[in-house]
C-alpha cells in the first residue's frame, strides 16, 4: 500500500490524500470541496484502476476554471503512481 498528498491547483479543496495498492485505487480523501461530491467521488473510485479513473476524469472543468477536483484527482493519481515506483 502507498499513500500520497497532492496539494491542489485551481480548485475549492486543498488536497487529496490517495492510498494506491499497485494501480488499484484504495482509498481517496479530499480536504475542502464540495463535501457531498467530493466524498461521492471518492467512494466511488476506490477499487477502481487509475488508468480507468485518470481517462474519465482528465480535462474535466468547473465553470469557467481550466481544472476541476476530478481534474485535480487525475493529476494526483498520476503523481502517485509515479511516486510509488510501481512498474506498469
Amino acid at each position: 500500500m502507498f499513500s500520497y498528498t497532492y496539494q491542489t491547483k485551481g480548485t475549492c479543496s486543498r488536497e487529496i490524500e490517495v492510498e494506491l495498492d499497485g494501480k488499484t485505487i484504495r482509498r481517496v480523501a479530499f480536504a475542502g470541496g464540495c463535501p457531498g461530491n467530493l466524498a461521492g467521488i471518492s467512494r466511488m473510485v476506490e477499487g477502481m484502476d487509475i488508468d480507468f479513473v485518470i481517462e474519465k476524469f482528465a480535462g474535466t472543468r468547473c465553470g469557467n476554471r481550466p481544472t476541476s477536483c476530478p481534474d485535480q484527482l487525475s493529476v494526483a493519481l498520476r503523481e502517485a503512481y509515479a511516486a510509488s515506483g510501481a512498474k506498469a
